[in-house]
């Protein structure tokens, strides 16, 4: 080609123009410029993925570069015009083909590793000097009668360059920032291979000679095919890669276009870009639903006019800005501010953005509204302290456990009940270590191991049961812990401790009232009951005796009515520790109310038996000494022996109180045993009770009227219902017999409202002056809704209240004096009359009338009828007589029966007379029947 270096581009165009087919040459440079386009773009691919296709597309970019380059060398060497034929030797071309190819793939593998200067540069020298070698082992492979010499210089100048024009084309390609650097990348790739196939052509030298025959030769036609198959290849290849990045920025622009579309569309988060100074450059519709500020009003807008005034002053969105600037993000959580100037939490991130340079252009903003969950958060933080709270402060020790027996929290109750501390239990404490400390555990660390199974027996028991017992437990036996264990659902346990120990007090004070009278400290009625069930019991197991003894106290009331009921609960204090004081082994005494007493004893003979009685009687004998003074109590002791007079408690226990009745009538006794006849005699009495329950509903009660006059006029002014009871076997029988014990029974409510119906009913039939008198028994003031029954009555049966008169004892009054007094009151206001019966026998006092303005005083007839024989009745009749003017209350006389004393009556003043001389207890006066007998 030339051996003058006076000109080398002289030479170089030469070379190319007049040695080579100019079609040739710009079909190499054309495939040259497809094998770098392909390549940059493979790269591109490599870029943008990681592992394996990242490898595979560098693997395919080195490949495509290193074909490429084969390609434009062999190419532009079929258009070489040497002046004689020529072949190539295959093995050496194919040699040639791998060395570039294997230049190519290492350089593009070094590229993506080192993308450093370094790696630029080692990758051009790789590169530069593989084409190079390519390059001159093609030429060895050229076969035609010619030797061939090169020129140094222009080898060297094709390895040089080859380097030389590497340095940019890896350097872009490497950064590859857009398409520009792309095609100046490709660019420079085109001119490396074009320079160095150039140079290298320009430094052949062909000397003729002969040829040389090859085994493996290989024609240019047949090397074309060759190459235009490669060819083909790459331009395939470079259809391949350009599909894919098409589809590739389809898809990009479809994901931006969605991306733009969900940015400008997402109302959940406001999102927008703000430039370098902080100030809104884009805004989508989330920010405008947020804050109220729209695009238009909102682009240009300083970012800090979204914060609160107080954060502004504060310096908080300039110190937001600067921290993304200099961090490249800020995340946080602060208070933002609407356009008409509410307020609402947000938690916000702020990115700094970049352009391809990497130069700061800006920021991104995502916002998001948390007023809720702030709320919310607050609010779980104020329950989670309130439940820290209560939990500190709850009266029970809790303490939870996890399935693996350590320790999840417990309160400070917990750890005051079993003495721990803190450290003691922090989370994470195992069982046992907590046992040791002190929990379960008042014997010290060396009982710790047989307190942990006990307490994890209980633990199984608990976990094995749906509603376990609570474990009671003493602490050195003045503390009572009652402990409960729940299971949970993960197969832990909460165990809940309790401090029992003033309940068991309380518990034991409640029993001990419950079983023992209050005043005295003895055993009561229900305490008695129990310990003489228990003592029948072992009577028959063991075959022995019990005695049940009933005690009453004589003429007690007389005490209470003289002294005062403190003088009476004295005196009742001072038996009672005289009986307990008497007691031994297998007996007891008890109060069973007022002032009856009861004893039991268990024996085997009967010496015993009579001793321990001696004992009981013996504690009366000696006078009692209450407010200084000396009182004598004698007593009544009724006994009954099981099993001869009861097998039972209650038969035991009633025939000693039918023993007790006989001792109180018999004069002179003081203690009587239990005898047969007694219980037909209270076996008739309670058959009696019996059919007197059946009186009213069977129709054998009967009222009887006994009208009363008035001595001034001569005129009747009432009647008195009198009540009697025909027996369908007995007979008549007295008031005096049936009323007490109606009384005893309770009774007496039912028969009350029945006289009272009755009575209201016939007086409505009578003159509207005359009134009806009923007697009021003193139980019936017991009855609950006594005033209410009488007003229902009275509306019943339309009798006017002032047409009614209730006739009552001062025995009624005095026994429970308050209750009567109030009853009497309502009565009087309702209209009724209220009259005072046998008044001047049995309590009859002044303060009685005092107390209450009673409408009449009836004076009892027994004085009526020694009235006119004794001084001394007829001296009380005029006193009660007196009494009555000086009060201004009327009295009515009863018992009037002969002349003379109705004329001792109306000599004295007497108001009103009853009595036989005016007329027996008759039928009701509305009827015609005939006289009852009087009783």
């Amino acid at each position: 080609m030339g051996d003058s270096h006076a000109n080398p581009l002289a030479e170089l165009y030469l070379c190319i123009s007049q040695e080579h087919r100019p079609g040739m040459v710009l079909l190499a440079l054309a495939a040259a410029t497809l094998a770098s386009a392909c390549a940059v773009s493979c790269w591109r691919q490599a870029r943008n993925r990681r592992g394996v296709p990242s490898y595979t597309w560098t693997v395919l970019s080195g490949l495509t570069l290193g074909t490429g380059a084969w390609s434009a060398h062999q190419i532009a060497f079929l258009g070489y015009l040497p002046g004689s034929p020529f072949t190539f030797d295959f093995p050496i071309t194919l040699a040639s083909l791998v060395l570039v190819l294997t230049s190519g793939v290492t350089c593009m593998l070094l590229l993506l590793h080192l993308p450093s200067r370094g790696g630029v540069l080692t990758a051009s020298l790789l590169f530069g000097g593989g084409i190079a070698v390519m390059h001159y082992t093609g030429i060895a492979a050229v076969q035609m009668p010619a030797q061939i010499h090169w020129d140094p210089e222009y080898v060297t100048t094709s390895i040089i360059l080859g380097v030389f024009f590497g340095l940019p084309a890896f350097s872009l390609t490497s950064r590859f920032h857009g398409k520009l650097t792309a095609s100046i990348g490709v660019l420079f790739f085109s001119l490396l291979i074009t320079a160095t196939y150039a140079t290298g052509m320009t430094a052949l030298q062909p000397v003729p000679a002969r040829a040389m025959p090859h085994a493996m030769s290989m024609s240019p036609a047949n090397l074309a095919v060759w190459i235009g198959l490669v060819t083909m290849g790459l331009f395939v290849l470079g259809l391949l890669v350009a599909l894919s990045n098409y589809k590739a920025l389809t898809a990009l622009a479809k994901s931006e276009r969605q991306l733009s579309f969900l940015v400008n569309n997402s109302s959940d988060y406001a999102i927008c870009m703000l430039d370098r100074d902080g100030c809104i450059s884009q805004w989508n519709t989330g920010a405008q639903q947020l804050t109220g500020y729209s695009a238009e009003d909102a682009v240009g807008m300083p970012m800090a006019r979204l914060f609160t005034p107080e954060d502004c002053t504060g310096g908080l969105p300039a110190q937001v800005l600067k921290i993304a600037a200099e961090t490249g993000i800020c995340k946080g959580m602060w208070d933002s501010r609407r356009r008409d100037g509410t307020r609402f939490s947000v938690e916000g991130t702020i990115e700094k953005v970049c352009d391809d340079k990497g130069q700061h252009i800006g920021f991104s903003a995502i916002t998001h509204d948390v007023t809720r969950i702030r709320q919310a958060q607050a609010l779980a933080a104020e329950t989670s302290r309130q439940l820290d709270t209560a939990l500190e402060n709850m009266h029970e020790g809790l303490c939870l456990f996890d399935a693996e027996e350590r320790v999840v929290l417990c309160n400070q109750r917990f750890r005051e009940l079993w003495n721990l501390t803190e450290a003691d239990t922090v989370p994470g404490t195992p069982l046992g270590r907590l046992i040791v400390a002190g929990f379960m555990n008042t014997g010290g660390p060396q009982r710790a191991a047989e307190q942990l199974w006990e307490f994890r027996q209980i633990i199984d028991d608990a976990l094995g049961e749906e509603r376990a017992s609570p474990v009671m437990t003493e602490l050195d036996g003045s503390r009572v812990i009652s402990m409960a264990n729940s299971p949970l659902a993960d197969g832990g346990w909460v165990t809940t401790c309790t401090d029992i120990t003033e309940q068991r007090r309380s518990e034991a004070t409640i029993e001990h009232m419950a079983f023992h009278d209050a005043m005295t400290g003895l055993p009561n009625r229900a305490r008695y009951h129990r310990r003489l069930d228990h003592a029948i019991e072992k009577a028959a197991e063991r075959g022995t005796h019990i005695a049940a003894i009933a005690i009453d106290l004589d003429r007690f009331k007389e005490i209470n009515d003289t002294y005062g009921h403190a003088a009476g609960d004295e005196a009742l204090q001072a038996i009672a520790g005289r009986l307990t004081s008497v007691m031994g082994d297998g007996e007891v005494t008890a109060r069973l109310g007022g002032d009856e007493f009861a004893a039991a004893k268990s024996f085997n003979d009967r010496a015993e038996l009579d001793e321990f009685l001696t004992r009981l009687t013996d504690a009366f004998v000696a006078p009692v000494t209450i407010q200084a003074r000396s009182l004598s109590l004698a007593t009544s002791l009724g006994v009954a022996v099981y099993p001869r007079d009861g097998e039972d408690r209650e038969t035991l226990l009633n025939n000693a109180d039918l023993a007790l009745q006989r001792t109180k009538s018999s004069i002179g006794l003081t203690v009587c045993f239990f005898e047969p006849d007694m219980d037909e005699s209270a076996r008739a009495r309670r058959q009696l009770a019996s059919d007197l329950r059946h009186a009213v509903p069977s129709g054998e009660l009967r009222l009887l009227y006994q009208p009363q006059r008035s001595l001034k006029t001569g005129e009747i002014s009432g009647y008195e219902a009198l009540l009697r009871w025909h027996h369908p076997k007995r007979g008549l029988i007295s008031p005096t017999e049936f009323i007490p014990l109606a009384e005893e029974t309770g009774d007496i409510f039912a028969i009350g409202d029945w006289v009272l119906q009755e009575a209201c009913a016939e007086a409505r039939h009578w003159p509207e002056t005359l009134k009806v008198a009923v007697n009021l028994s003193p139980v019936q003031f017991l009855q609950d809704g006594l005033i209410e029954r009488f007003r229902a009555i009275l509306l019943q049966t339309g009798l006017s209240p002032n047409r009614l008169e209730l006739e009552v004892t001062e025995s009624a009054i005095i026994t429970d004096k308050l209750r009567a007094l109030h009853y009497l009151r309502q009565f009087k206001a309702m209209g009724v009359s209220v009259a005072i019966d046998d008044f001047g026998t049995g309590h009859s006092s002044l303060d009685t009338l005092h107390a209450f303005p009673f409408d009449k005083i009836k004076i009892d007839k027994s004085f009526l009828l020694r009235a006119e024989t004794s001084h001394q009745a007829l001296a009380i009749i005029r006193t009660v007589l007196s009494l009555g003017r000086s009060l201004s209350i009327p009295v009515l006389a009863e018992g009037v029966e002969t002349q003379g004393q109705l004329q001792v009556l109306e000599s004295e003043g007497c108001d009103e007379a009853q009595g036989y001389y005016f007329g027996r207890p008759a039928a009701a006066p509305s009827l015609d029947l005939p006289d009852a007998v009087n009783f």
